[in-house]
């Protein structure tokens, strides 16, 4: 899957809209972050990785300092993951994740992207089944069997290593993440990521073509256009 899976991310990253709300939604993730596990990114591991990942998508430094700094505050907002399943335009699977404060609102919004674009939402575990919850890593690479073995050697459990046009991807358990970036990183200093997330990483592809295309680009549009939607993954493989 590995450059297909990229080739997702990038056409992900541009209907992503907005950088404003590109910041909100990093801001959010780093708020819950910095009051769940304290402040200081040396000794939270999840806030550590959450502001790398923001400077990698030119996240200013004084958005992350003010969501850093209201998590200090002890108070503020209250949010909560709300997910939400189901089928997009050609008969896609859709997985949508989302951190609100108010769950009947961030409902209504996701609902209606649904709802006037040919998709059908449903319930939890719809279509949650058919996706791995994993550690993806990708990256520039030309020898996917030398990479397996010095994650082998490391005694990192891996879901699978490919290679596909000059990229290798790296699917590991969620509970391998660190061990399998910091494998990559001591073998490799020089190493640099295009993905390292968590992610739900599709079992089987669906195509999406003729009309099905552009119905599809409209939900995924509406979906990140609401504020309270912080990621969507999508077995979609786009046929234009």
């Amino acid at each position: 899957m590995g450059r297909a899976y990229q080739n997702r991310k990038e056409s992900m990253a541009k209907t992503a809209g907005q950088k404003t709300r590109l910041y909100s939604r990093y801001g959010k993730e780093i708020y819950v972050c910095a009051k769940n596990g304290g402040v200081e990114p040396d000794g939270n591991l999840a806030l550590r990785r959450m502001i790398e990942r923001a400077k990698k998508d030119q996240v200013p430094a004084h958005v992350i300092e003010r969501a850093i700094e209201k998590a200090k505050g002890g108070g503020g907002e209250d949010y909560e993951v709300a997910r939400y399943e189901g089928f997009g335009p050609g008969n896609c699977m859709v997985i949508v994740d989302c951190l609100t404060d108010n769950v009947k609102r961030t409902f209504t919004e996701v609902r209606q992207a649904f709802v006037k674009n040919d998709a059908k939402l449903g319930g939890p575990g719809t279509v949650a089944h058919m996706f791995d919850h994993q550690s993806v890593f990708v990256f520039k690479g030309e020898d996917d069997e030398a990479i397996l073995e010095l994650l082998m050697m490391a005694d990192v459990d891996v879901t699978d290593v490919e290679l596909d046009e000059g990229m290798i991807s790296v699917f590991a358990p969620i509970t391998e993440f660190n061990n399998v970036r910091t494998a990559l990183v001591e073998a490799i200093p020089e190493i640099h990521f295009e993905v390292e997330e968590i992610s739900f990483v599709p079992q089987t592809m669906t195509e999406v073509s003729g009309e099905d295309v552009a119905t599809f680009d409209k939900f995924i549009a509406a979906l990140e256009d609401c504020d309270d939607v912080q990621k969507v993954y999508h077995n979609a493989e786009i046929n234009e």
